[in-house]
């Protein structure tokens, strides 16, 4: 991730819209599926480690956050999560079965060899234990964002089903995220194509937009609904997509 963007990351994941309607599917997820409080689990990508604070806060005791970024792991360690390593992602170096849950939020695009990762992900859960994969949806949505990022690649939901299950992993649930934004995205992305928007304009920005507070606890709302049918079913579209899978 280019450093600067890093920064504003680390910033922005505290409140920003996009990561704490996130945070709140993955919990509304871990209360779905039963996840005890004493499971072990891994978030995998983890950047500042605001995922696992706000799971400390509901109870949850047996943390471990992995991410290459030093800063991130630095910042991991200051909210008291004693379990924080700078580590590949391809291959998180733990045992064989240790974790009951692995969390991945926008990580997996990040990782060169992704099936390599999703084999070594599947390798270190326990028989029964469960990811938790989020990734960007749709090559035809690609933007600096992505370039900025390091991105690989953006996938599609049977795409992502694909790659899970020939890592030996049984698909439980899988869907689509964002639903809201992804219309305005596509008209950007298309205005972009048709107008040759140069690529010096488009490194100018970034896709981290700094909302005032009442339209991001506005987004916070509508996203909140969404992820009601995200959590209960199928959402036909979205910026994101995500899927469950058992070992």
């Amino acid at each position: 991730m280019d450093k600067d963007y890093e920064l504003k990351y680390h910033q922005q994941e505290h409140g920003n819209w996009w990561f704490v309607s996130r945070r709140r599917l993955i919990v509304a997820f871990l209360e779905k599926y039963h996840i005890a409080k004493d499971a072990r689990i891994i978030d995998i990508g983890c950047s500042g480690g605001e995922l696992l604070a706000d799971l400390m806060q509901l109870g949850y005791d047996n943390l471990y956050a992995l991410d290459y970024s030093e800063e991130a792991i630095r910042i991991c360690r200051e909210k008291g999560i004693s379990n924080a390593y700078v580590m590949d992602g391809h291959n998180p170096e733990f045992p064989e079965g240790h974790f009951d849950l692995i969390i991945a939020s926008d990580s997996l695009e990040h990782l060169k060899d992704d099936q390599l990762a999703l084999a070594n992900w599947s390798r270190i859960l326990k028989p029964g234990g469960l990811l938790f994969v989020f990734v960007p949806a749709f090559m035809f949505l690609w933007s600096h964002h992505d370039d900025i990022n390091y991105h690989y690649r953006r996938y599609t939901r049977k795409e992502l089903k694909t790659k899970l299950r020939q890592s030996g992993l049984d698909i439980v649930q899988s869907g689509y995220w964002n639903t809201a934004v992804f219309l305005p995205t596509l008209a950007v992305r298309m205005l972009e194509k048709i107008t040759g928007r140069n690529k010096k304009a488009a490194e100018k920005s970034d896709a981290i937009v700094v909302m005032p507070e009442a339209l991001n606890r506005l987004m916070i709302n509508v996203i909140s609904v969404e992820n009601f049918f995200c959590k209960n079913g199928l959402l036909p579209v979205g910026v994101s997509t995500f899927a469950i899978a058992r070992k």
